[in-house]
């Protein structure tokens, strides 16, 4: 479930907040969200913390923000020309690789223990090498190839369809399920599962 404030939550009384961010340069926020994505992953990596939240409020970002991502800053970002369709494409290759990785941590009915925490190493790297080649290949071009006015439109777009999305609790297992079903259709998803 997810409360109105953009705070994931699992009938838990202390929800993890996702942020609600409602305005800025499109850069600035997704770099904000890649810092929340790191202290998620350290958090699901930490054996005291309440895990099963942490995944779903992990979930719930991952799927809010690469929607909003490939609905409006991908496409926007290649009518500007500040990033080529193979950038584009190989962004929402990794976003679906995130969407994998992240299910079979949803998926695991144990939060401990061997088959968990190899579950979760292996989300922390898929993840951690998207942030990074998304702030080399198309964050750096955004900067430097669209104009701050537009970068400024695009984070309002950006910002409302991501919330619009955790205000429909995007994160739930069933959700990123039928993510990974129709990425594999549209051969997003490699065998060897290498980006």
């Amino acid at each position: 479930m997810t409360s109105t404030s953009g705070a994931a939550t699992t009938g838990d009384p202390q929800p993890i907040d996702l942020g609600r961010p409602v305005a800025g340069d499109v850069v600035a926020l997704i770099l904000a969200d890649h810092v929340r994505f790191e202290a998620l992953l350290r958090q699901l990596r930490d054996s005291s913390s309440d895990r099963d939240a942490v995944r779903h409020a992990l979930a719930t970002l991952h799927v809010a923000h690469a929607e909003a991502e490939e609905r409006h800053v991908y496409p926007t970002l290649r009518s500007e020309h500040a990033i080529g369709a193979h950038a584009a494409e190989h962004g929402e290759e990794e976003h679906a690789e995130g969407h994998q990785a992240l299910l079979d941590v949803l998926e695991l009915t144990e939060v401990t223990g061997e088959e968990f925490d190899e579950a979760v190493e292996e989300l922390s790297r898929v993840l951690g090498h998207h942030l990074a080649e998304e702030e080399l290949t198309i964050l750096n071009p955004a900067r430097a190839g669209v104009p701050e006015q537009a970068r400024l439109e695009l984070g309002l777009a950006f910002v409302a369809e991501r919330q619009a999305q955790i205000d429909a609790d995007c994160g739930r297992v069933e959700r990123v399920r039928d993510l990974v079903a129709r990425a594999a259709r549209n051969g997003l998803l490699t065998d060897d599962g290498d980006s």
